[in-house]
Formats: structure tokens, C-alpha cells, sequence
């Protein structure tokens, strides 16, 4: 992002629109501030601007890493897919990604409208690597792992900052208290916030755990969730199963 200052008349409007503090005003000029400025372009798309003096820029590699997690209209090269770039478990019945006797997890820091910067995202990923579980193929975060077995990023995106990003795995029911205990110590060394999503598979019997079950691992159960209706074709010769 930049601000062409030959028209910036620094009336703030667009201040209002940046949550993350892209945008400040100093000894009363309005300026972007790169390091924090994620390349969201809401300020932009906002229309806010009376001059049309905010300017989406060309961006180079690394810090276009920042407009594909943040612009919604930004695309990432790997997938194909537009902003966090995961569609997670409302595909399952044709991914087949989570299977009975599994967790889907997905771990989404940054939201909502903090920001994260991919160092912290890195943080979250190893310690999910380090206690087993499978990061799911083909995702914006697993494509930009150099690394899956230990989850380590690319080192030359770790100072980039995004809105959010989805770090999406998978591990069997078993071995879910010790993704929880790994998350809850991760959350005292990243400097954002992050939101966990589990993921089950019922089968035919739609055996889910309980609530309690959750509440028993330190977690307190969100009213709201996803369902996935069974609706699509499966990839696999295996019976579809009902998500929850």
C-alpha cells in the first residue's frame, strides 16, 4: 500500500477503516506504516478516500505473501484459492480429509482483525509437528512449510504479517488432549490471538465426543459450528460420512 501524497488532502477517513494500524497519522500527515500495514486493501475497497489518493501497489516476494492471506481477492500460486486459501471441513464429503477415529483441526490466528505475524504462525505449526499430527495437503500454510515433519515455514516470509491465516491438520481421536496442551503453551509465547476449530467425523452411528468431553480438555465448546451435508460426490470408494 501507499499513499500518494501529491493528492492526500490527510482528512483520516481511512484511518477508520484499518484494524490491524497500517494506517497513522504523524505530526498530522496520514501514512502507511509498512510494518504493520498487512496489504489487506480494505482501505481501498472501502471508497473512503475523497482524492483517491490510496494506492494498491505492486508487490514483490516475500511481502505479497502479506495481500494473499489478507486481500480477499488475493490468490495464492499453490492452491489457487483466494485469501487464507483453505476451505476446510465443508468439503469433506468429496476431500474425505477427516475420517472416523479422527480430528480435523484447524487453528486460525490473527482473527478477528489483529493480525499475526508468519514467525507466530510458525510457532503454532511446530507445535502441532511436535505432537504428531498431519498437516493437511495442499493448503496455503502447508505449501509454504519447508519443513512438515517439524511444521517450520520458509525463514524468508517469517517477518511478514498477515490478517489471518488457517493452519489445518489432522490427528486421531486419541491423541487430541495432547494438541490441546500443545496449543495452550504456544499461546503464551505468540503475540496475537487464535481461535481452534475440531473437526469430527460421526460415520454411520454418528458417534461424536460430547461437549463435556471437550469442556474436560480446558475448553469451553462454541454454540456455533459447521455441518457438512454429505451433499458431494466422494473421491473415494468409501461410505460418506456426516460431519459435526
Amino acid at each position: 500500500m501507499k499513499i500518494d501524497k501529491t493528492l492526500c488532502v490527510d482528512c483520516g477517513e481511512c484511518l477508520k477503516v484499518c484494524s490491524v494500524g497500517g494506517l497513522v497519522r504523524r505530526d498530522g500527515a496520514v501514512l502507511v506504516d509498512l510494518e504493520k500495514c498487512v496489504e489487506c486493501h480494505a482501505c481501498v475497497r472501502a471508497g473512503v478516500c475523497p482524492t483517491g489518493a490510496l494506492i494498491a501497489d505492486e508487490l514483490e516476494w516475500p511481502r505479497i505473501v502479506r495481500s494473499m492471506f489478507s486481500d480477499p481477492f488475493g490468490k495464492h500460486p499453490s492452491t489457487k484459492h483466494m485469501g487464507r486459501g483453505t476451505e476446510e471441513v465443508k468439503t469433506n464429503d468429496v476431500t474425505n480429509l477427516v475420517t472416523p477415529g479422527y480430528a480435523g483441526i484447524a487453528v486460525e490466528p490473527g482473527r478477528p482483525g489483529v493480525g499475526a505475524y508468519l514467525g507466530d504462525v510458525e510457532k503454532i505449526t511446530t507445535a502441532l509437528a511436535s505432537v504428531g499430527v498431519s498437516f493437511a495437503p495442499n493448503t496455503p500454510i502447508t505449501n509454504l512449510m519447508q519443513d512438515k515433519s517439524s511444521g517450520k515455514l520458509r525463514e524468508d516470509i517469517l517477518g511478514e504479517r498477515v490478517l489471518s491465516a488457517i493452519v489445518e491438520c489432522t490427528v486421531p481421536l486419541e491423541k487430541l488432549p495432547a494438541v490441546v496442551g500443545a496449543l495452550k503453551e504456544v499461546s503464551g509465547k505468540v503475540d496475537t490471538v487464535f481461535t481452534v476449530a475440531v473437526f469430527v467425523a460421526g460415520g454411520p452411528k454418528g458417534d461424536f465426543p460430547s461437549l463435556d468431553y471437550f469442556r474436560s480438555l480446558g475448553l469451553e465448546p462454541s454454540p456455533w459450528g459447521k455441518v457438512n451435508m454429505g451433499l458431494g460426490r466422494a473421491t473415494l470408494q468409501e461410505e460418506r460420512v456426516t460431519e459435526g
